[in-house]
């Protein structure tokens, strides 16, 4: 038993009732309908006649929302502000004083054609703790925040911004909403002028904490009612540029082509077998393609796409592009086209903290929950944190692994399941020292 444990242990002791000598679970619950009651809720700004959302960030309809999430956290005995990055910060009163703040978060902007799952659960989920701790005079010892993060769909960018991690060059950059994120951060609230006050001073976060929906099959494939995650996966882009010549359809023969989108159908294929070819769970995708000139009289002499390899293991990835590129030269000589590749985004992986897997599962165990160790094949809020505290992530199952859809679900119960694991995790750091 390390350190932590040993601490846990005496603290768990000294807070939870005993029968007959032996340490009981903590009895605290969530109320789940209200917490599913607000979901619902939430689910009409920006809802579209798919039945899903256009929430995107910095939109009239993430305004409203960001209204209704700032109401609950009101009604939980918050005191609420928003941070110089557009975070919205709900701060419960510490009961000691001198001790680092203990935070937990998520998001609840969409993607374009959204759902109405992705984030929003971790969101009002850390809000339906703050509203059971002040329900049931819940005492705690560390300071607490409860975060709505601005604009993780359009790259974390409150998050980053709070881990000092957000560039002045990157506030030019257009979101969804058509506002630069210079303009988004000043219309929900925010200066951008003024992020260097958003970042948060080494050591005043103990840990940070976000339950958030799988976006996967695994959970609800398996019939785990809890992820544990290990880590967020690292993503590395690059454009691929395959050039041929354009010539005439009609007149230029089979043998004398340098079809530059018959190359890159044969580039596609070696991107998907060579991901396959290594045991693990390492993906590569191309998403986008852009053919020139994109007549259907003229062989295609330039294909611009994109390549995203995700995974765990930041070397695995150097590995298997290293054998993509190498394969491809063969195609390359075949079809008398050259590639190009440049990097346009590079995000290495991050771990979550061991120490928080622990005070997780050991929720999980407490509350009678089945669960599983399993990486994150989606980027979160948590990642851009890690950088500046310790971080631990609650899955709960998506139906059918649909994400980033109007079809994306998951069950009241098993979202009920996810907040108690994160208010009793929540309440484990709280009594640990320090």
């Amino acid at each position: 038993m390390n350190r932590r444990q040993f601490n846990r242990t005496l603290a768990l002791a000294a807070t939870t009732p005993f029968i007959q000598g032996r340490a009981q679970p903590l009895p605290y619950r969530v109320n789940g309908d209200r917490l599913n009651r607000s979901l619902r809720a939430l689910s009409s700004f920006g809802r579209n006649d798919l039945g899903g959302v256009d929430r995107v960030a910095y939109s009239e309809a993430d305004l409203r929302g960001r209204e209704m999430a700032m109401g609950l956290m009101q009604s939980a005995g918050l005191s609420v502000r928003i941070d110089y990055a557009g975070n919205i910060i709900g701060t419960r009163p510490e009961s000691a004083s001198g001790l680092p703040i203990l935070a937990l978060g998520s998001h609840i902007d969409s993607v374009p054609q959204g759902g109405n799952y992705d984030g929003d659960v971790g969101a009002l989920g850390a809000i339906e703790v703050a509203a059971t701790l002040a329900d049931q005079k819940i005492p705690t010892r560390h300071p607490m925040e409860f975060i709505i993060f601005a604009n993780e769909e359009g790259g974390q960018t409150g998050a980053r911004a709070m881990a000092g991690r957000l560039a002045a060059t990157d506030l030019e950059r257009v979101s969804n909403s058509g506002k630069t994120l210079r303009e988004g951060i000043a219309f929900i609230g925010g200066d951008p002028d003024r992020l260097d006050a958003a970042q948060r001073k080494p050591g005043e976060l103990k840990a940070y904490l976000e339950l958030h929906i799988e976006q996967g099959p695994v959970l609800d494939a398996e019939g785990v009612q809890i992820g544990v995650v290990e880590g967020i996966v690292g993503i590395h882009r690059w454009m691929v540029t395959v050039t041929g010549f354009s010539n005439h359809a009609g007149t230029t023969p089979m043998d004398r082509r340098q079809d530059a989108l018959l190359a890159a159908a044969e580039f596609i294929q070696l991107v998907n077998r060579r991901v396959r070819a290594e045991s693990g769970r390492q993906v590569g995708t191309v998403g986008w393609m852009e053919v020139e000139p994109g007549a259907p009289n003229v062989v295609p002499g330039k294909v611009r796409l994109t390549l995203e390899m995700r995974d765990l293991d930041w070397p695995k990835i150097d590995r298997i592009f290293g054998r993509i590129r190498l394969e491809a030269e063969e195609i390359s000589s075949r079809a008398r086209v050259k590639f190009g590749y440049e990097e346009i985004y590079n995000n290495p992986p991050r771990l979550t903290d061991p120490g928080l897997q622990e005070e997780i599962r050991a929720s999980c165990h407490e509350l009678g929950l089945s669960h599983k160790l399993m990486p994150s094949g989606a980027g979160h809020d948590a990642q851009s944190l890690s950088h500046i505290v310790p971080v631990g992530m609650i899955f709960v199952p998506s139906q059918n692994g649909i994400s980033h859809s109007a079809e994306e679900f998951s069950a009241p119960d098993a979202i009920t399941n996810g907040a108690n694991v994160l208010l009793h995790t929540l309440l484990k750091l709280d009594q640990e020292a320090g």
